[in-house]
């Protein structure tokens, strides 16, 4: 009798060890194998990074990554194209060199800013002059003709070049609380010497440039060793330049110290024309509900001060390789399977706004948006963007998910609405089920978003690898739901600062002939 228990344990166990196989989802089980043994990330990655470089809207590289995406898919048998969404003013790269030649000769880290005009056939030389501190904005109209041949710095001197972190790891509470005092007077005191010349950051360029100055010269510190913060010039006729804190800096103290230094700048970028701007589109056709419709994410410009790496190089890499892994293991979804790389994100989430404007059909019947923007970290947050059933629907997507990527995503639900940001916005503000798949920060903020290092070492795959089999999960559990997700959303809740009422974000109009 002792023994019938025992068996009775063991016929228990072994039922529910053939239960544990029976529900074993071999569409799941071979998503995980292979993107684990036949990854293609990091040849995607070279491709990408290494091979084309940044993608600043209207440049060459632009169009060329669109095309070799279109020609990657293709290649995996999926269908692609390149959609056109409007225009923007063409730009192309070329050699920047910066040298010191007064009162020594050094060369500078430097570089254009995007849409910087060049130097013309000869090297623009000139003398370095500091912005002053003067009384007011008529005290600046009679400085101004002063600057007339010279180069004009317009960036504060950083008063250190090390980053808060390292400060707190090495200097003592005095000397820390005494530094970021006297940065934040600086700071606060180079504002007012901006505002008291009756321009702007973006609008004083012009102004020195239409005075007869022979560049502009700026430093955005990214707060972290070595790293510069790299966007778009206003100039017209004549280059501006980043220089890194380090030699500005440099050039800063000796122009203070009335050393007059003088520096060499060649700058070989060229205008094209105004060009035509895409999203890069590829699907695989849903074999039951074709009308109806799952999309990846991504958008696919770049600043161009690195190559993009982390953004959105490892967003675009993700998506490219979860369509790949799908084409293969998953070949006849329910719903139709579509991925948007977006152009002109950085100018304004451009491409996104301008696919949900010119396909409505899609938008009406879209199950869900799975975009994935900020780093190469893997993804530790998902918000319900304010859709009040997202706990049920994305609870459900999530749920096969290995247990060692999922217990570290927080999710919040049903969260509020994105407003802007990145491209799963464009839809939100559309009604549409859209989320971000939130990646953990590997400093991304401060080294690789829009800087001069967001290059191809900052990415960990690992992660970007854990973030393709999540995102090729819950793509398939969202193809295969028996139902169109809901869109009902929450009452939201009172706006803190004006007491009222929040609104749902609504749809904006892309620009759709930029950089004019």
């Amino acid at each position: 009798m002792k023994k019938i228990p025992h068996l009775l344990l063991i016929c228990l166990l072994l039922a529910s060890q053939l239960l544990v196989a029976q529900t074993k989802d071999p569409v799941i089980e071979n998503i995980i194998k292979e993107a684990n043994e036949n990854s293609q990330l990091e040849q995607l990655a070279h491709e990408l990074m290494d091979k084309i470089g940044p993608r600043l809207v209207g440049t060459p590289q632009m169009q060329q990554a669109h095309d070799w995406a279109v020609a990657r898919y293709q290649g995996w048998g999926i269908t692609a194209r390149n959609e056109q969404w409007g225009e923007w003013r063409g730009w192309e790269r070329g050699i920047t060199h910066v040298d010191m030649i007064h009162p020594r000769i050094k060369s500078l880290e430097a570089t254009q800013l995007a849409w910087s005009p060049a130097t013309g056939k000869k090297d623009a030389i000139g003398e370095v002059v500091i912005l002053p501190d003067l009384a007011d904005s008529l005290a600046f109209q009679k400085w101004l003709p002063s600057v007339k041949g010279k180069f004009v710095m317009i960036s504060m001197q950083q008063p250190t070049g090390r980053p808060d972190y390292n400060w707190e790891e090495y200097g003592k509470k005095e000397s820390i609380e005494k530094m970021k005092a006297e940065r934040d007077a600086q700071t606060k005191a180079w504002n007012e010497r901006i505002r008291k010349t009756g321009y702007t950051s973006r609008s004083l360029p012009e102004a020195l440039e239409k005075a007869g100055a022979i560049g502009v010269v700026t430093s955005n510190w990214s707060r972290g060793f070595g790293v510069n913060k790299i966007f778009g010039a206003s100039t017209k006729k004549i280059p501006t330049i980043d220089v890194a804190l380090e030699d500005y800096g440099l050039l800063f103290r000796l122009t203070e110290g009335g050393e007059k230094p003088r520096i060499r700048v060649k700058a070989e970028s060229k205008f094209l024309g105004n060009m035509p701007t895409f999203n890069t589109i590829a699907e695989i056709r849903g074999s039951e509900k074709p009308d109806e419709y799952v999309i990846l994410s991504a958008h696919f410009d770049s600043w161009d001060g690195g190559t993009g790496a982390t953004d959105n190089g490892t967003g675009t890499i993700m998506m490219m390789e979860v369509m790949r892994i799908l084409k293969e293991i998953y070949p006849n979804p329910k719903r139709t399977i579509l991925v948007g790389h977006w152009g002109s994100e950085e100018q304004g989430l451009n491409g996104s706004r301008a696919f949900v404007e010119d396909h409505p059909e899609i938008v009406a019947k879209t199950q869900a948006v799975f975009n994935q923007d900020n780093g190469t970290g893997r993804v530790e947050n998902i918000s319900g963007q304010g859709f009040l059933h997202a706990y049920d629907y994305v609870g459900r997507w999530l749920y096969p998910v290995p247990s060692e990527i999922k217990e570290g995503i927080k999710t919040t639900f049903p969260g509020t609405p994105g407003g802007g940001g990145s491209d799963y916005a464009s839809f939100v503000a559309a009604g549409v089920p859209a989320f971000s798949l939130s990646s953990l920060s590997w400093a991304y903020g401060t080294y690789t978003w829009h800087t001069n290092r967001d290059t191809y070492d900052k990415i960990v795959f690992d992660d970007v690898r854990s973030n393709v089999i999540l995102a090729a999960i819950m793509t398939y559990m969202a193809c295969e739901d028996e139902n169109l997700s809901s869109r009902e959303r929450i009452a939201l809740p009172m706006n803190s600062r004006t007491g009222e009422p929040m609104s749902w974000p609504t749809p904006r109009t892309p620009n759709r002939k930029g950089g004019q």
